[in-house]
């Protein structure tokens, strides 16, 4: 089961949150999502457990839970969307070329 974790700590790294999930059953793998120009936590990661039924428990224990100040949002991740990897220019639609 994968699941998203949102408004981590900055300080918060890829081992603490498996940490912090693992007591409730196997974690296959943890990733706080990190920023490519500052490489600082972006503040959510994602985390995969072995087991649904684990996932499920994890989750219902640890959304809403305050961890160094901040309290968690905890939910089944959703597969990306396609179509919303760029950048929106933005500006008049009214213009003439």
């Amino acid at each position: 089961m994968n699941i998203y974790v949102s408004n981590l700590s900055f300080h918060t790294t890829s081992e603490d949150l498996k940490t912090l999930f693992s007591k409730f059953g196997e974690v296959t793998s943890a990733k706080v999502i990190m920023d490519k120009v500052t490489d600082r936590s972006r503040g959510f990661g994602f985390v995969e457990m072995s087991s649904e039924e684990n996932g499920k428990e994890a989750m219902t224990a640890l959304n809403n839970k305050e961890i160094e100040g901040r309290a968690l949002s905890v939910s089944v991740a959703r597969e990306k969307e396609a179509g919303n990897g760029g950048f929106s220019r933005g500006g008049s639609s009214n213009k003439r070329w």
